[in-house]
């Protein structure tokens, strides 16, 4: 090879090897074990993310972006031990820089070590309806707003990739044991409000839902009708994060 094709070859090389994102300053502690609820966020500002009294699991699923029960392996204390933490950056990131910084975090603090398993299995099919999506693109800058929010029978979203949209909704259907995957072909961000009716344990009581909300749609319909999404049970490909090592963090 001519050295000046070598050298090219190089710079690109360098050029593509982006740097690894991490936090400037972390720091981890175990939680208050009299505290009663816990909480993860972005610091506002964009310059990192606070966690308080919230288990790793559960972290793992929201960086990560997987339904909580498709997070196999590892140790129970990964459900019942909670901690606080506070990782900083010298300068704002978007929201997607800093869930990478804390997928990086896990990894360094907790010795976090995964493969992923596609197993065939039983989901919900994300697809759009045949009467048109009825969602509205935005294509506004990213920011570190949360994108679903609202009480459980009236949502509003806002700035929503599809890859959100299928956690959240998977996390409403987890009593199905489906998980929910996208097949819609959508790569944008999106902005709608959806009612429907709260889904309740098959165990609550019939009057468990207030009048108004016992009148609303159910989900799936609530879907086709307002976002123009279709929910189908079907089968096919379910992604496992599978936890190959994990331990307590030193705190500090």
């Amino acid at each position: 090879m001519k050295p000046t094709l070598l050298l090219a070859t190089f710079l690109l090389a360098q050029a593509a090897a982006a740097p690894r994102l991490t936090f400037d300053v972390v720091a981890i502690h175990p939680s208050d074990p009299n505290a009663v609820n816990g909480m993860i966020k972005p610091i506002p500002g964009d310059h990192g993310y606070v966690a308080q009294n919230f288990p790793v699991r559960l972290m793992i699923a929201l960086m990560y972006k997987i339904p909580l029960r498709q997070v196999d392996g590892g140790p129970e204390w990964m459900n019942t031990a909670r901690f606080d933490v506070e990782a900083r950056s010298d300068g704002p990131h978007s929201i997607d820089d800093l869930h990478t910084m804390y997928q990086n975090l896990l990894v360094d603090r907790f010795g976090l070590r995964f493969h992923h398993d596609i197993r065939e299995g039983n989901i919900y099919a994300l697809t759009v309806d045949p009467s048109g999506l009825k969602m509205t693109p935005n294509i506004s800058p990213e920011n570190d707003k949360i994108p679903v929010n609202g009480p459980p029978a009236h949502v509003t979203g806002t700035r929503v990739p599809m890859i959100y949209l299928t956690w959240f909704l998977s996390q409403l259907v987890q009593a199905d044991g489906r998980p929910v995957v996208d097949e819609t072909g959508l790569k944008g961000n999106y902005d709608f409000t959806l009612s429907y009716r709260p889904i309740l344990p098959p165990d609550a009581p019939p009057d468990a839902l207030s009048p108004e909300d016992r009148d609303l749609p159910t989900l799936f319909d609530a879907l086709r009708t307002q976002l123009g999404l279709r929910l189908t049970a079907t089968r096919g490909p379910v992604d496992h994060f599978v936890i190959d090592h994990i331990e307590k963090p030193t705190p500090n």
